[in-house]
């Protein structure tokens, strides 16, 4: 039954399921690009996943995975059903399929514009799950030697050499953790066995940092131990040497990173859900193909998806 009844004429009606067809294709396509934005986003969240604490990080991609999966199902029925307008036998088919049609396709429409703002409205807990994530990995850092740890090494060294960062909130994250495995310490040291023995936890903590906090752009052989010693190094005062290692915490950076992302996804999501309303309420005013007024001038259609 129609929704909404408005009277065209046979040529107009035929003008306006044409047109509703393309616009139903141009919507498949639209559907593609939110599949393809959905599964992009997953794709660099998962090359990080170890960095994050919470997994619900992947709500955002899953809708937006859902959402285009969708949208191609329901515009290319809609373009199956504007395409039949043209034959009265075909059409008498959908005419019972029209009410559900149309609600499913409102609240498919409101599923976009939810996709689009949860990517403007992630950034809190994407920071929160990227600090307590690279917390944990930096305490692992050491750890090549155990099952299911031996990569994070390399990861967290990749992830600084190619974000340019150090540490979680900073380089000196490193202080705090022992990153040196046990295996390349010598025991025997007098200078080792008192650094352990100083510490309540039995670590070896030093003033130190990975090769992979080195700032590339550094005009002098980095420094990586001992950097709050000014007497350790000749011409040096970590107060001012900026250059030497990079100050930016990774948490940061990473975060700068998939903000961008995210905001530029959700910027073509609101654009995609702007071309969706008009379609939406083409559709609402429903057809009724039986009806034809008394003159035999006009009769009645759908000017929505017929």
């Amino acid at each position: 039954m129609a929704v909404l009844k408005v009277k065209f004429t046979k040529n107009k009606r035929d003008k306006l399921a044409q047109v509703l067809w393309i616009l139903n294709w141009i919507s498949v396509v639209t559907g593609i690009i939110l599949f393809s934005l959905g599964l992009f986003l997953k794709i660099e969240i998962r090359k990080r996943n170890e960095l994050m604490a919470n997994r619900e990080v992947h709500s955002v991609p899953n809708m937006l995975i859902a959402v285009g999966v969708i949208a191609c199902g329901i515009n290319f029925l809609g373009g199956k059903i504007c395409y039949d307008c043209s034959d009265t036998n075909k059409f008498h088919r959908w005419k019972l399929f029209m009410l559900p049609y149309i609600i499913c396709t409102f609240f498919f429409t409101f599923c976009i514009l939810v996709g689009a703002l949860m990517c403007y409205t992630m950034r809190n807990e994407l920071e929160e799950s990227l600090y307590l994530g690279l917390k944990e990995a930096l305490k692992f850092y050491k750890d090549t030697d155990t099952p299911g740890r031996c990569f994070l090494k390399r990861t967290i060294d990749m992830l600084q050499i190619e974000f340019q960062c150090c540490g979680n909130n900073g380089f000196r994250d490193w202080f705090e953790i022992q990153w040196i495995s046990i295996r390349y310490l010598d025991m025997s040291n007098k200078e080792v066995q008192d650094r352990l023995k100083s510490n309540v936890d039995g670590k070896y903590l030093i003033d130190g940092v990975p090769f992979s906090c080195c700032n590339i752009n550094s005009p002098r052989p980095c420094i990586q131990n001992q950097l709050t010693n000014n007497s350790a190094h000749f011409n040096y005062d970590f107060q001012s040497e900026e250059l030497n290692v990079w100050r930016k915490g990774c948490r940061k950076a990473l975060l700068e990173y998939y903000t961008q992302i995210m905001q530029s996804i959700g910027f073509t999501v609101l654009i995609i859900w702007l071309f969706e309303p008009p379609i939406c309420l083409l559709t609402a005013l429903g057809p009724d193909r039986g009806a034809v007024p008394p003159d035999g001038h006009g009769e009645r259609a759908a000017a929505g998806r017929p």
